[in-house]
């Protein structure tokens, strides 16, 4: 009989012990979001996609975009929760098809957590709908068009759920530049030229409907084709309709294209050139040289302060030039608060996997509220648009000088009522 209880006993110590080991074990993860998970397993990498324009005149705006994106990188080490971050990167060459052709190719990689991009916001249209439709994030620190978000307050006909940018909502860029030409410069005629996007479209929309409410007069809407080299027809149709001022917010090179073949007519030395934050870029200012001098843009005022001079001195180290252009730091800015959404909507195993709900990813960044950012304070509203919109005009007086006296010589500065 003892010898029986012995063996009750330790039976019974045996059984007990792997009850609560089994009792003590955490329960597996269950994904309960409403779109899907990402399930990163121990020591694999968080996939990051990166859609940016690399090639043609626009490649240091989309350079400037991923250069943001690594500095955010790096103040992290390189890593999110122990994860090493890997990005995908493609190329969307600025176009609409480019857009969706590049989704396409990040999509395809279904371990892929967030989008980072787009340059061009024609290449946004297209990307973001089919990010959208895979149930994906993307941010962006340099699309502006206004159809990309809202409108006058109300959802624009190109958003879409999961897309955000901490670069200006541009609805109101058009309306700067209109106050200041009617206002300051006195203009009364005005010709506008778009290439058919919805970016400069919008721009271009925007300045014609704010400028008529002013009481001027729009003497020509045209567009050139992008691709387009010879510009002396649309020039001449715009000397001929009598035109004071030519607003034409166009990228390069035709926007480049636009400036030089207008110095080639003689009567362009009495009407006034002005375009927006796309050639504001150390390129377009090399290309054109004293050409340009005179000529007025419109484009986001940018941030100043330590901050700024601190990520400007990282950038210089890091790469052995200085920026070509300010776009750096709304970049900058979209890559802290998707890392920092990452993190937030991550479940960790003891393991060190981890689990990252898409829709909650989303929720973090649509949450997000006085956000510290390198370009201000930083709220995601329903549509996506994170920043507070201000605009400054600036004109080239010393080409020599380079991109960085441009964006010191603020003329004017246009802080839209809320």
């Amino acid at each position: 009989m003892i010898g029986f209880a012995k063996h009750i006993s330790v039976l019974s110590l045996v059984l007990c012990f792997l009850f609560f080991s089994c009792e003590s074990q955490p329960p597996s993860f269950e994904c309960t979001d409403s779109i899907d998970c990402v399930n990163i397993g121990p020591g694999k990498p968080i996939k990051i996609g990166v859609l940016q324009s690399l090639s043609g005149k626009v490649a240091p705006l989309g350079q400037e975009q991923i250069r943001g994106l690594e500095l955010a990188i790096d103040k992290r080490k390189g890593r999110i929760m122990g994860h090493t971050v890997t990005l995908q990167v493609e190329d969307t060459g600025c176009t609409s098809e480019g857009g969706a052709n590049a989704a396409l190719k990040i999509l395809a990689d279904p371990q892929t957590i967030a989008i980072f991009g787009t340059t061009c916001s024609g290449a946004a249209r297209t990307a973001a709908h089919a990010m959208s439709e895979a149930g994906l994030t993307m941010i962006s620190g340099n699309n502006s068009a206004p159809f990309l978000t809202s409108i006058g307050g109300k959802k624009a006909r190109d958003w879409h759920s999961g897309y955000f940018r901490t670069s200006n909502n541009e609805e109101n860029a058009g309306k700067a530049a209109a106050v200041f030409a009617f206002q300051k410069l006195g203009i009364r005629r005005v010709a506008t030229i778009n290439d058919g996007d919805i970016y400069t479209r919008g721009l271009t929309g925007g300045f014609s409907k704010a400028f008529e409410k002013l009481g001027g007069r729009i003497v020509l809407d045209t567009a050139v084709n992008k691709g387009e080299k010879v510009m002396h027809p649309v020039l001449t149709a715009v000397k001929n309709a009598g035109a004071q001022l030519l607003f034409f917010p166009l990228f390069q090179p035709e926007g480049n294209l636009i400036l030089l073949q207008a110095g080639q007519i003689s009567e362009y030395a009495n009407i006034i050139l002005m375009s927006n934050g796309a050639l504001i870029d150390n390129s377009f200012i090399q290309d054109v040289g004293d050409k340009g001098r005179g000529m007025y843009f419109v484009g986001p005022a940018g941030p100043r302060g330590d901050a700024v001079d601190a990520l400007a001195l990282e950038y210089r180290t890091k790469y052995k030039a200085p920026p070509s252009n300010s776009y750096y730091l709304s970049a900058y800015d979209a890559a802290r608060l998707l890392l920092g959404a990452i993190e937030k909507a991550a479940v960790q195993e003891p393991d060190g996997s981890l689990h990252v709900g898409r829709n909650a990813l989303r929720k973090g960044l649509y949450a997000t509220r006085d956000f510290k950012g390198i370009t201000g304070d930083l709220t995601c509203d329903q549509f996506g648009d994170c920043a507070s919109p201000a605009f400054n005009i600036l004109r080239l007086d010393d080409p020599g000088a380079g991109v960085s006296a441009l964006i010191e010589n603020v003329i004017f500065t246009y802080t839209p009522l809320k």
